[in-house]
């Protein structure tokens, strides 16, 4: 006859329970992200190409961006060669400009050798800064080791125009470590880039102020001290 298990059998061989999961944000509950979203009115469409290992970093800014920005996507990749994903509109934004958006890569510029096998970009051409709402930012979101691979085997994005920025405030990301001073998260580097191309920098503050307090929670869930450098 074959023995009945016992109690603790019964716990010890149970799958495990899955962690209940936020709706809206895609974040377990007890990390919920929504308290923290703060829409922001902006012309320039983002889209935020996030690599696979950022997905389910509980530090990382991404979602919180594209939650808070109507005109926003999220796409989840390493590599990205289909053209169509640089020409199809938004959903969300075909009624605000029925034209097609100047697609613009927001990376810094960087010194030719040490760019590996990446050629030099082409030029913003002339009057793309002056129609905002025709733009669309293309935002890499993960590591810096991590963009430069995905710029590294996407040719679709080396042969886009970059963005830079220009005098960057001093990062807050204060729970990732950060290999130099003026390397910011992607929710504060996007805000910089859309405040620099909109010309409204006071138009983001809400959502930056609201990611510092993001950032502070993190630090009290993870032991570390809280510290309020200014903006």
């Amino acid at each position: 006859m074959q023995r009945a298990p016992k109690a603790i059998d019964l716990i010890v061989n149970a799958p495990p329970a899955r962690r209940l999961q936020c709706a809206a944000c895609l974040r377990p509950q007890r990390a919920c992200l929504c308290a923290w979203v703060t829409p922001v009115a902006h012309e320039v469409e983002v889209l935020i190409l996030q690599h696979p290992l950022e997905v389910d970093h509980p530090k990382g800014s991404a979602r919180l961006l594209h939650l808070s920005l109507p005109f926003s996507r999220l796409l989840t990749g390493e590599v990205f060669a289909d053209p169509a994903l640089l020409a199809a509109p938004f959903e969300a934004a075909v009624a605000v400009a029925g034209t097609p958006r100047h697609n613009l890569l927001l990376y810094p510029d960087m010194p030719q050798d040490q760019a590996l096998a990446i050629s030099a970009p082409p030029a913003v051409p002339t009057g793309w800064l002056r129609e905002p709402a025709r733009l669309r930012l293309i935002v890499l979101d993960g590591t810096w080791r991590k963009s430069r691979k995905m710029l590294c085997l996407s040719p679709l994005l080396q042969a886009l125009p970059r963005l830079s920025l220009q005098d960057p405030a001093a990062s807050s990301y204060r729970i990732r470590k950060a290999h130099r001073p003026d390397q910011l998260s992607t929710l504060e580097a996007t805000c910089a880039a859309l405040a620099q191309l909109e010309g409204s920098a006071d138009r983001f503050q809400p959502l930056l102020a609201a990611f510092d307090s993001f950032v502070t929670q993190q630090m009290g869930w993870s032991g570390q001290t809280p510290s309020h450098p200014g903006r």
